[in-house]
């Protein structure tokens, strides 16, 4: 039997969270989806990071605050793990200061605990298809947070931008995955990429989620289809 293609097959995610009641809730909600399929719940860090290597899931959703274990260094130390992993942190809106270290630990998505349940399932997809994902309530906290250490950074101005790259980065604020953007933008895959590149280095983003930022920042994000 053929192995099914990471377009068909469902998005594999692990849920960490200290909670057994949020995990039920994300599980529930998660379970909306035929393509997406939870595999895994974990109660802190280190449980998180061992069922990772155990079950190989697309995604890992993890919160914030937990205890043995924080999911801020969890997510450290997913992202030195040989095997590729999506990072998701859940955060609340009593925690904005750990918006700043989670970029830098390398999220791939912030989503808060009150979104509605429609913002789990959007970026729980863009994550696993390789994008990033900013709910529009915590993309305002995120940026809200950013904002207030802004004269410690530079402007990341998007003068430099070409037009075509700009569009890509409205892409990347809507949390598209290359191929998407490539869809939208009627271009070859290898194309984006290389688009993705430059956005990056023009914008002295260490991401696609800090370069989702500046799309927000901008008032540049296509609206995602679906």
């Amino acid at each position: 039997m053929e192995e099914p293609t990471p377009s068909s097959r469902p998005v594999r995610v692990l849920v960490a969270d200290d909670e057994a009641m949020v995990r039920a809730g994300v599980r529930a909600i998660l379970a909306r989806d035929p393509q997406v399929e939870v595999v895994a719940e974990a109660g802190d860090g280190h449980e998180a990071i061992a069922l990772t290597r155990q079950h190989r899931p697309d995604v890992v959703l993890l919160d914030i605050r937990m205890p043995g274990l924080d999911g801020l260094t969890a997510a450290a130390r997913l992202h030195r793990e040989p095997t590729p992993v999506g990072v998701i942190m859940l955060t609340t809106f009593g925690q904005d200061e750990y918006v700043a270290r989670a970029l830098e630990e390398g999220a791939d998505g912030f989503l808060l605990k009150a979104d509605d349940p429609r913002e789990l399932l959007n970026g729980v997809r863009a994550v696993g298809a390789g994008g990033a994902y900013l709910s529009p309530r915590a993309a305002g906290r995120v940026i809200a947070r950013l904002r207030a250490h802004r004269a410690a950074h530079p402007h990341r101005s998007l003068e430099r931008l070409t037009e075509r790259e700009r569009k890509v980065l409205a892409g990347l604020g809507a949390g598209l995955s290359n191929a998407e953007i490539a869809s939208r933008l009627h271009l070859v895959e290898g194309t984006v990429k290389a688009h993705v590149s430059a956005v990056l280095a023009k914008l002295g983003a260490r991401n696609r989620v800090e370069a989702a930022i500046a799309a927000y920042e901008a008032g540049l994000v296509l609206p995602r289809s679906g």
